[in-house]
């Protein structure tokens, strides 16, 4: 995927399909490196921050810690 595609993919996902990216995907994933981790933090922070108080915390107990 090259930087635009993750980005235009960042920003079309929810918050629970970041979150879950954040959670269970591999160390090294380049989603998460350099300027585009930067974007992709940046942007699932804002994306719960405008959730209503308490979803964000229904969506980290749907997602769970346990890897798929």
């Amino acid at each position: 995927m090259t930087k635009e595609e993750m980005i235009a993919w960042i920003d079309k996902s929810n918050y629970e399909a970041l979150l879950y990216s954040w959670r269970f995907s591999k160390s090294g994933d380049p989603m998460f490196e350099g300027e585009v981790g930067k974007y992709y933090s940046d942007v699932m922070f804002k994306k719960r921050d405008a959730l209503p108080l308490g979803e964000a915390a229904r969506i980290s107990k749907l997602i769970g810690w346990e890897r798929p």
